[in-house]
C-alpha cells in the first residue's frame, strides 16, 4: 500500500465524534503499514471529561472509524495500545494489511454523513428492524436498554431537565460552555457552531451576551430564570420529541483504558448504525457523567448543593433504568427520524491533525 491510501483512511477517520468536537488525537504515519494515533484528554480543563474517560471513549470511536474506513480499501487493521500512569497520553498503533477477500463494511458510507441532531425529532416509533440493529450494533460485552414509550420519554425529560440545572448552574462548567460554541456560525472545525446548538436565534443572542461572564450567568440564573429557556429548548423538548432513548450498559465495569476504548467502539457502531437505518442521534451524557462523580463520592463543584443534586439525579436515573448504584452506565442518547441538520461541526484539516 502507499501513503496516499493511508492519508485517505485518516481523512475519513477524522470524522469520528468527540465531546464538544475536541478531536483529542494526532496522527502519525510511521511507515506504509503502520499508523500511530497519539491520544490526549481534556480532564484538566473540561469538567465533563471525567478522568479522561469520555476522551478515551472518543479514541475508541476513532479507532472503529479507522477500521471501517480501511475496509473500503481492502485493508484489515490490528490494534495495540500503550499507556503510562493515568492514561493521559495513550498511544494506539494500527497495523494495516491487505486482505483480498475482505468485504467493505456497510457502515463505510455513513462515516461522513453521521452527525448530531440536537433539535426535536419525529416521535415515529422505531421499526423492529431499526431497534434490533441498534441493540446488535453494541456487540458483546454491552447491553442496550431502550426507553420508547411516552411515559418513559417523559421520565427522561425530567431527568434531563434536572441534569441541565446542575450543568447550567455549575461554575466549574461555565468555562466549557463559554468556549464550546462558535457564535453566529453554521459550521465549526473545532467547536459547536451556534446554528447546530438547537436554540432559536433570540435565545442564541441572549446566551451569547449572558455567557460573556460568570457574573451575568449567575445573575440571570438567580433572578431572571436564566436556565429555563435553554432547558426547554435543549433538554425538555428534544427528550420528548424523539423515537427513543438508549442507554449502553457495560456488562462488566470498565477499569482499564482498553475497556473505555471498547465502549467507544460500541458507541460508534451504534451511531453509524443509526445513520445507516435512516435515524439521527444525539448524545446526552451529562446525567451519566454526573452519576460517575456522584457514585464515586467526588465533589465536582464549590457550589454546595450541586453534589447532592447529582446524587438525587443518579437515584432517578437508576430507578428509570431499574439499576442499582453499583451498575455501570456507559453512554446515553436519543434517536429518531428527522430532517438532515442544517448546521454541524466539521473537523480540523488532516494536515493540522498530523503530529509535528
Amino acid at each position: 500500500m502507499n501513503r496516499d491510501t493511508l492519508a485517505r483512511i485518516l481523512d475519513l477517520a477524522r470524522w469520528a465524534p468527540s465531546g464538544d468536537n475536541t478531536q483529542p488525537w494526532r496522527f502519525e504515519i510511521v511507515d506504509d503499514h503502520l499508523i500511530r494515533v497519539h491520544g490526549t484528554d481534556t480532564r484538566d480543563r473540561i469538567l465533563y471529561d471525567y478522568d479522561g474517560h469520555p476522551s478515551h471513549i472518543a479514541h475508541g470511536a476513532l479507532l472503529e472509524t479507522m477500521r471501517i474506513a480501511a475496509s473500503g480499501f481492502g485493508l484489515t487493521t490490528s490494534l495495540s495500545i500503550s499507556s503510562e500512569g493515568d492514561d493521559r497520553s495513550p498511544t494506539y498503533d494500527i497495523r494495516l494489511a491487505h486482505s483480498p477477500t475482505l468485504v467493505r463494511d456497510p457502515l463505510f458510507a455513513c462515516i461522513e454523513t453521521r452527525t448530531v441532531q440536537r433539535r426535536p425529532m419525529k416521535t415515529t416509533t422505531l421499526a423492529d428492524k431499526q431497534r434490533q440493529a441498534l441493540i446488535d450494533a453494541a456487540g458483546e460485552g454491552f447491553r442496550v436498554q431502550m426507553f420508547e414509550s411516552l411515559g418513559d420519554r417523559m421520565k427522561v425529560a425530567g431527568l434531563l431537565w434536572d441534569s441541565a440545572k446542575v450543568r447550567l448552574t455549575c461554575p466549574e462548567a461555565y468555562p466549557v460552555h463559554k468556549e464550546v460554541i462558535e457564535w453566529r456560525a453554521r459550521y465549526s472545525k473545532d467547536r459547536i457552531p451556534e446554528q447546530a446548538v438547537g436554540v432559536d436565534p433570540a435565545t442564541a443572542r441572549l446566551m451569547e451576551w449572558v455567557m460573556q461572564s460568570w457574573g451575568r450567568v449567575a445573575f440571570f440564573n438567580r433572578y431572571l430564570l436564566g436556565t429555563v429557556a435553554p432547558r426547554i429548548e435543549l433538554d425538555l423538548l428534544p427528550a420528548l420529541c424523539c423515537a427513543a432513548h438508549l442507554l449502553v450498559r457495560p456488562q462488566r465495569p470498565p477499569v482499564l483504558l482498553a475497556d473505555w476504548v471498547q465502549l467507544g467502539i460500541a458507541v460508534q457502531r451504534i451511531w453509524l448504525t443509526a445513520t445507516h437505518q435512516g435515524l439521527h442521534l444525539q448524545p446526552q451524557m451529562t446525567p451519566v457523567i454526573f452519576r460517575w462523580y456522584a457514585r464515586a463520592g467526588r465533589r465536582f463543584s464549590t457550589a454546595p448543593t450541586l453534589f447532592e443534586q447529582a446524587l438525587n439525579l443518579s437515584g432517578d436515573f437508576e430507578r428509570l433504568a431499574k439499576a442499582t448504584p453499583a451498575d455501570d452506565f456507559g453512554f446515553f442518547a436519543r434517536v429518531g427520524v428527522s430532517q438532515e441538520p442544517h448546521s454541524r461541526s466539521i473537523r480540523q484539516d488532516l494536515a493540522d491533525l498530523m503530529k509535528a
